[in-house]
This record gives C-alpha cells, structure tokens and sequence, in this order.
C-alpha cells in the first residue's frame, strides 16, 4: 500500500524566520502535533509541540508571565526546529513508513516528492488508525 493513501496531504507549514508566537497560534488552534519547515516551497525541517513546549517559558499563560517569558515568543523557528528529517518519497510504501518508526525514536515523517517540496505527512498514528479498521473488518 502507497503511503499516499494513509498521509495527511494538506500540510501546514512555516517558514525558519517566522517567530516562535507564530507557531504557538497554530499548535493553540489546530488539532496537530507537527509542523513543516519550509523556504522556497522546499523541506528545511519539522517543529513539533514539543520542540515548542521545551523552548517556552512555563509560565507563559498564567498570572505569573513576565516580559522575559514573552520574549521567548520572539525566537525564531530555524532555532529550535529539527534540520534535515528523515522524509519518506511519494512513491514510498506504509511498510517503508513502518521500518522508519521503528528505526527511529519519531513520531512523524514528512512525505516529499522528487523537488524535495512536501506532498504531505504521515504519523505514526496514522498507520494505527489503518491497523484498527483493519482488525475491526478482520473480525467481522
């Protein structure tokens, strides 16, 4: 099976100069945990919640934030994203995706095509999802 069956192809993606606030809106607003770097419509990198949570001042938020804590907003992304992730090809099989999960400690993997641009992103819950239905259709 085709990894473009599975991936997620409407990707949201940001660019390295953008702020850190930048990404604090999206990951606030949206219902994901990744985000895609980009520059001239090619992959640079990927910045997760986490990457986000661990570079923000926990107090950002609460009555206790400061002006130091909001500066933090103020960093940029190429700071703090992951350069060079490991991608999968369009042309790449959920068999392909698996091996990459389990040979890596990631929890996404963006897809490209032969431009390096992203076509999409896949995760590892994604290819969980299809292992329910497909037990689920197994037992009926």
């Amino acid at each position: 099976m085709k990894i473009t069956s599975l991936m997620t192809p409407k990707v949201v993606s940001v660019e390295m100069d953008d702020a850190l606030s930048v990404v604090k809106e999206i990951f606030d607003n949206k219902k994901f945990h990744h985000l895609l770097v980009v520059g001239e419509s090619k992959l640079l990198g990927v910045i997760s919640d986490r990457d986000l949570l661990k570079s923000l001042s926990p107090n950002i938020d609460t009555a206790a934030e400061t002006n130091k804590d909001l500066a933090c907003l103020n960093k940029k992304v190429h700071q703090i994203m992951t350069r060079q992730p490991i991608t999968l090809h369009e042309k790449s099989t959920i068999k392909d995706a698996v091996a990459l999960f389990n040979s890596h400690r990631i929890s996404c993997i963006p897809v490209i095509n032969n431009l390096n641009e992203p076509v999409g992103i896949i995760s590892w819950r994604d290819i969980m999802k299809e292992i329910g239905k497909r037990l689920e259709n197994a037992t009926k």
